[in-house]
């Protein structure tokens, strides 16, 4: 049986999301099983995913008014990939996150303490950061077991030299 990896990337109004197949002697390569978005998270929202090559596989819309929000739609992606899996296992979630803030620089395992820290730059990307957190929060309360991982927007710019960081050169 092959397990997955899950990919997601939330925007304020959708969660984009992929599945990744890894495979037992694989390498590095991972395949690239399916790809998705709930959009229009809070007003009409739609469900969309296609198949690595691109071909739609499934739609979902919900009715006008409904407010699906980020644990609605991570509901519904977990359901959907439990029951059309074809016996993947997810493994693993990694996350887009925008602000890592002086203290992650690189990809992070989630904790309670690290969304507790994360949550205390929200003032740094209000538009952002909260809707980041969203489907951690919501994974974590469907599958706790889960490791869940963030990278960060900001990680790039802390590997810069220290005088890139302070100029726009």
């Amino acid at each position: 049986m092959a397990d997955l990896i899950l990919v997601l990337n939330a925007g304020s109004s959708s969660l984009k999301f992929r599945g990744y197949t890894v495979e037992a002697g694989a390498g590095s390569a991972l395949p690239l099983l399916v790809r998705g978005q709930v959009e229009s998270l809070y007003t009409e929202p739609r469900f969309t995913v296609s198949n690595a090559a691109g071909d739609r596989h499934e739609e979902h819309s919900w009715p006008s008014g409904t407010q699906l929000g980020h644990d609605g739609a991570i509901a519904w992606i977990a359901d959907f990939l439990r029951s059309h899996g074809e016996g993947q296992r997810l493994v693993a979630a990694g996350h887009r996150v925008v602000h890592g803030g002086v203290h992650f620089t690189g990809p992070t395992l989630i904790t309670p303490a690290v969304v507790e820290e994360l949550a205390t730059l929200v003032p740094l990307a209000p538009l952002h950061q909260p809707h980041n957190l969203a489907p951690i929060r919501a994974l974590a309360q469907l599958r706790p077991d889960l490791p869940q991982v963030a990278c960060f927007d900001t990680a790039f710019h802390r590997s810069q030299p220290d005088e890139a960081q302070a100029f726009a050169l």
